[in-house]
């Protein structure tokens, strides 16, 4: 069974930083691209950064480029987040899942990004 498990949000002002986990178990981690998506309150859900399997490939969307990084480590079946300069409309739920520029349910429960002064 797949089990995704994100962590590390958080409420952080504008221009700050936070970086966002997600433990992944219940498939080979290290064979499979991943992807994190967020979902803004009431909309829908849109892709954030994919990164391949091994890591050397990662796509970002056009909002965040420059500002996030995706990174994972295999030996811990962990997959990484980096926001820097964080602006308001960064603010959702961030989940994991697998996929590269797409993605593919199940996903967790999702951790709350809020960006506000």
């Amino acid at each position: 069974e797949v089990q995704l498990e994100e962590s590390g949000g958080g409420l952080v002002q504008p221009g700050g930083s936070l970086r966002l986990s997600c433990a992944a178990s219940g498939f080979t981690f290290s064979r499979t691209s991943m992807t994190w998506v967020r979902q803004a309150p009431g909309k829908g859900l849109e892709w954030v950064s994919g990164i391949s399997s091994g890591g050397g490939n990662t796509n970002y969307a056009d909002s965040v480029k420059g500002r996030f990084t995706i990174s994972r480590d295999n030996a811990k079946n962990t997959l990484y987040l980096r926001m820097n300069s964080l602006k308001p409309e960064d603010t959702a739920v961030y989940y994991c899942a697998r996929g590269y520029s797409t993605y593919y349910p199940p996903w967790g429960q999702g951790t709350q990004v809020t960006v506000s002064s």
